[in-house]
C-alpha cells in the first residue's frame, strides 16, 4: 500500500505467546506475511520503539532466550540496532527485509510497561 504522501505506511508489530497484550514475541508484517526478529543487536533501545509502536510508554525488558516460544515461517528483521527515538522498528537500521543469519530459537521478545506499573516521566 502506498499512502497518498507517496510514501509506505510503517509496519506492523505484534506481541504474540505472551500472557498479556503488552508481551510476547516480537513480529513484523512485511509482504502481507508474519514473520519474527532475530534478537542478533537487539536491546532495550529497540525493545522501546516496538513498545511505543504498540501505544505503550516503553519496555520493561527483552525477555529472557525462548520465554515467548519460537516463531515458524519467515525471519523478518535481524542486526536492529536502534537509537531509541525511532517512531518505527523499520526506521532501525538492520538488513535487508528476509536477509538474516538466525534461526527461530534466537527469535526476540519484550514486555512493554502496561498494566499494573505506574509509568514516571522524569523528562
Amino acid at each position: 500500500m502506498i499512502l497518498a504522501n507517496g510514501t509506505q505506511p510503517p509496519i506492523q508489530v505484534r506481541l504474540v505467546n505472551g500472557q498479556d497484550e503488552f508481551e510476547g514475541r516480537v513480529e513484523v508484517l512485511y509482504a502481507g506475511i508474519w514473520g519474527t526478529v532475530c534478537d542478533d543487536f537487539f536491546d532495550l533501545a529497540a525493545a522501546n520503539v516496538v513498545c511505543r509502536q504498540l501505544g505503550y510508554p516503553g519496555a520493561l525488558r527483552i525477555a529472557n532466550f525462548l520465554e515467548f516460544g519460537q516463531g515458524t515461517g519467515q525471519i523478518w528483521l535481524d542486526d536492529v540496532r536502534c537509537i531509541g527515538n525511532e517512531t518505527s522498528l523499520e526506521n532501525c537500521p538492520h538488513r535487508a527485509f528476509g536477509s538474516h543469519n538466525c534461526f527461530h530459537f534466537e527469535d526476540v521478545g519484550v514486555e512493554c510497561i502496561g498494566k499494573g506499573y505506574q509509568y514516571i516521566n522524569t523528562q
